[in-house]
Formats: structure tokens, sequence, C-alpha cells
């Protein structure tokens, strides 16, 4: 599919994924801003994804999580076979995943990062995430993001 370049959708392209991209305009500032993406795109929030970057006994780690929720640190250091999970600091995770943050993708990184999918997105048959840029997701399907990412899939969510 034509449309703004980004490391995310060029891999997406030339593993020949089935995708579309969608842009959208809400302040990255604003409160609830997961809510205002899933409103902007017309899709039900628990849709829409989020990827953190975090730090799992000292490791950079990929967490990919609803935006209606929150990140249940405790599981996804489980989920990786680790004893502890904080959230990278902002400039760490913008290195080593080459994207600013509100554009992380799990996508594209400029050095693939382990992975932990929140097992919601299988319950979807396609899922929002970011396509490396603010302003821009990409959907596609769940089985295809851990496939592309060697992700993990577990209830990391918080409830």
């Amino acid at each position: 599919m034509a449309g703004p370049g980004t490391p995310a959708i060029a891999l997406l392209t030339k593993r020949k994924i089935a995708h579309s991209i969608h842009p959208y305009d809400v302040s990255p500032d604003a409160p609830n801003y997961g809510a205002l993406v899933a409103a902007a795109l017309g899709v039900a929030p628990d849709r829409v994804f989020k990827s953190l970057v975090t730090e799992v006994d000292g490791g950079l780690t990929v967490a990919v999580v609803p935006v209606t929720g929150e990140l249940d640190l405790k599981a996804l250091a489980a989920a990786m076979g680790g004893k502890r999970a904080v959230m990278a600091d902002r400039a760490v995770a913008e290195r080593a995943t080459g994207y600013v943050r509100g554009g992380i993708s799990p996508l594209g990184q400029r050095k693939r990062l382990p992975t932990v999918v929140d097992s919601s997105a299988l319950a979807h048959p396609t899922m929002y995430v970011s396509a490396g840029r603010r302003g821009l997701q990409v959907q596609l399907t769940p089985t295809d993001l851990v496939a592309l990412t060697g992700a993990a899939t577990a209830s990391i969510a918080a409830t």
C-alpha cells in the first residue's frame, strides 16, 4: 500500500503482509490519548494497542497492550522468565527502536527487541499498532504481528 514510509510499513510491504494504514489527528499530550485515537479511527478501543519499551532484568523488551489499560509489569516479567520489569527510559527506548515516543512501533525497529503481545489481541480479527510515526496506525492480524516480531503472547495487561 502506498503511503508515508516508515521502517514498520517497509517491513510489512517487503514481507507482503496484508495491512492498511490509518492516519489520525490527536494531540500526543491529550489526556486519555488511546481512547481518542480509537475514536478518531472509528474502532473499538480494545483493538488499538500501544507499544511500551521496558526493561526486564536489565534487558529491553517491548510490551504490546491495549490502549484501554495499563501494563502489568509483574506479569510481563513472569512472561519473559524474569524477576523484575520497569519502564525503560524514554531516550533509551527511542535510541533502541529508532522511533520517537508516541510513534514506537513493534515492527521495523532498529534492533528487533524481544516482544510480548497481550493475549487479548488474539480475540480480534485485526488490531491496530503504531506504524512508526505519531498520527499513523497500521491495521494487521494479531497472528501476523506475532510472527513478524517473534513475540510471545501472555496476559500482561492490568485489569
